[in-house]
């Protein structure tokens, strides 16, 4: 459910990044600003940005359901944002035609969207028999959009009014709850920044809280359009962000600047100066966030309260403002003429720069938390010399105690690049020690399976460990130094037949004869190509996913050993969109030999591409030589195709 709403809370942002730009041509265009210059000229312009800005922030639900279903498509396609608005359209349809007295909002506008972008997710790539083909694809996308829609739609006429009555009381208690209710708000604004969840809770209060009847007649909701349009009760949920956003975390940034060693302040200064100015200037400030908020949670969530309190005191203070992008000096300087006692917003600012400053650096120097420019010194290995046994002894010794102690294991075995272990319990594991001394990544497969990504020196390093590990692992004779270190994580790029499998079951051809002047010519890179008989593309080795195209058709690998690929199913596959190709992994993930990566619809990629061959291309040989041993069909995807030297 998490993973859901963080999807949600992510789709979110393509219709909120249209709000600075309709902020900005409503605030232009309002009487007091271009609007009070005479002439008809200036007037057409103030009038056309006023009409502009106001359409936007008119149509939000609208716009919301079509960005939502954009957003969640898997590949943002043009089709779920159709689908979108249909579903929009028909909600709205059918409310009015049931109980013209419901009014969902922008909240309608993301079930709309919602619910086109998972349709799309399921049904881009449906089949249906030949007389029927015309509607199958992205084409039915729409059609079971409108009848989804329509029954959804029939239902929530009669749910609906318990459920906003709920949403509007939440609401009602904020706003009459006053002080209290806003900075509980402001609270959880931060708090959910984490999970990205505070998008979710931001549109509803900023775009659907309240209602305000302007001189036309019309109903306008939500925190920031109702300031805009002048309405004096809106601007309390904006208000309080102002001091944290322009004052408090570059306070912050400055007391970690302090806090830094002194010989590290150099360093991070340039750092701590660029990302407090685009708090103070634009208001963006997950780049200061992001440098404690999972470092100690403690501080974030003081960061949390501290945020709820300047929106209590600023609310309490009957401190009225708003933002169209967010709470820096842009917006401040924007709005400052409609806004109700702004100047106040700069003493709170420094009253909380002040208590930032002091609380942030009392505790990175009391809990000794290892903001930027505190890291230890010892990151990196003493500078002892050894031998090439004492070297790898030593490190076979760190990586015991990277791995919890000799008590936490209870097996070690290894492959042809990592360490294959049973421990005692996985938590245990120090994935930064073991980093420290040579590993390439873990990955945890159970709560008492481990592997350790290490390279072809991992025979070497398995069974000095095992020696250790009979011993008690005694502390070793020598540190390792730096250039040792490096040395004995040199691997030599080679690839044996054993280590090398089949992605695909198919016909093995030269590089030459794939039917791609690209390819062909070897200008991407040496290789061979494969044609295809079954649908399933599979790891040839072991490794990690460095690159997924966004059209599914071709992904990019790298081995432990530190041989990078690139596997091209089918040829000009690109123009089919992903329709036919659906990805097993995700970038950045670990993979093993013979993981599935991608399922292939053959049948279609025959029927919409000029070729099913499927180059595999060594994208980082340069220097190497890759030869061909062996050509043929090959039914299980063997082993002895490929030799890299």
């Amino acid at each position: 459910m998490l993973g859901s709403l963080q999807k949600i809370g992510r789709s979110l942002m393509f219709p909120i990044a249209i709000l600075p730009a309709a902020a900005l041509l409503k605030r232009l265009g309002s009487d007091d600003m271009l609007g009070s210059f005479h002439g008809d000229f200036m007037q057409i312009i103030a009038h056309v940005m006023d009409a502009s800005g106001g359409a936007i922030l008119g149509n939000l639900p609208l716009i919301f359901a079509i960005g939502i279903a954009m957003g969640l498509a898997f590949d943002n396609s043009g089709g779920a944002a159709l689908a979108g608005a249909i579903a929009h359209l028909v909600l709205t349809g059918v409310l009015e035609k049931i109980n013209a007295d419901l009014n969902m909002g922008v909240f309608g506008g993301i079930i709309a969207g919602v619910v086109a972008g998972l349709l799309y997710n399921k049904y881009y790539n449906v089949k249906f028999p030949e007389w029927l083909s015309f509607f199958g694809g992205k084409r039915f996308v729409p059609i079971i959009t409108s009848i989804t829609m329509a029954i959804l739609s029939g239902v929530l006429a009669y749910i609906w009014g318990p459920v906003q009555g709920v949403i509007d009381g939440a609401g009602n208690w904020m706003l009459g709850a006053g002080a209290l209710g806003v900075g509980a708000y402001g609270f959880l604004n931060r708090l959910l920044i984490p999970v990205g969840l505070h998008h979710v809770i931001n549109t509803i209060v900023w775009l659907d809280f309240g209602e305000f009847k302007n001189a036309a007649g019309e109903i306008i909701k939500g925190d920031i359009p109702r300031f805009l349009a002048g309405d004096p009760t809106a601007g309390l949920f904006q208000a309080g962000f102002f001091p944290i956003m322009m004052f408090g975390l570059p306070a912050a940034c400055l007391a970690m600047y302090f806090a830094a060693k002194k010989e590290k302040r150099a360093v991070v200064g340039g750092m701590f100066i660029s990302i407090a100015l685009t708090a103070f200037l634009t208001g963006v400030t997950e780049p200061i966030e992001f440098t404690f908020m999972f470092l100690s949670p403690v501080l974030y969530v003081i960061h949390a309260v501290l945020t709820g309190i300047s929106l209590m005191v600023a609310a309490a203070l009957g401190i009225h403002d708003g933002f169209g992008f967010s709470a820096g000096l842009i917006d401040y300087l924007l709005n400052f003429g409609i806004a109700q006692k702004p100047l106040l917003l700069i003493v709170l600012g420094l009253v909380f720069a002040a208590i930032y400053f002091v609380i942030f650096y009392f505790l990175i120097i009391k809990l000794n938390l290892q903001t930027p420019g505190r890291e230890d010194d010892d990151e990196v290995s003493p500078e002892i010399d050894g031998t090439e046994d004492e070297v790898l002894d030593a490190k076979a010794y760190h990586t015991i105690e990277g791995l919890g102690g000799k008590e936490n294991i209870q097996q070690v075995d290894y492959c042809t690049t990592r360490l294959r272990l049973t421990v005692k319990d996985a938590d245990q594991i120090n994935e930064k020690e073991l980093k420290k001394y040579g590993a390439r990544g873990t990955m945890r497969i159970s709560k008492t399976n481990v592997q350790v990504i290490i390279g072809t020196s991992v025979e070497f390093l398995a069974e000095a460990m095992k020696k250790r590990l009979a011993k008690g692992n005694p502390a070793p004779k020598v540190s390792i130094a730096a250039e040792d270190l490096e040395k004995a994580n040199e691997t030599s790029a080679t690839f044996k037949t054993e280590d090398f499998e089949m992605p695909i079951t198919g016909e093995i051809i030269s590089l030459s004869e794939v039917p791609d002047q690209a390819f062909a010519s070897g200008m991407m890179g040496p290789g061979f190509g494969i044609i295809p008989k079954d649908n399933m593309l599979k790891s040839p080795f072991d490794g990690k996913v460095t690159m997924i195209f966004p059209t599914k058709h071709a992904i990019g690998l790298v081995s432990d050993t530190g041989i990078e690929i690139l596997i091209h199913i089918g040829l000009d596959t690109v123009k089919l969109n992903g329709e036919g190709f659906e990805v097993l992994v995700e970038r950045d993930q670990l993979i093993q030999r013979g993981d599935a990566l991608i399922k292939v619809d053959l049948n279609y990629v025959k029927a919409n591409a000029p070729s099913i061959v499927t180059p595999i291309i060594f994208t980082n040989s340069q220097d190497k030589i890759i030869t061909l041993e062996k050509t043929g069909y090959q039914r299980s995807g063997t082993a002895n195709i490929v030799n890299m030297k």
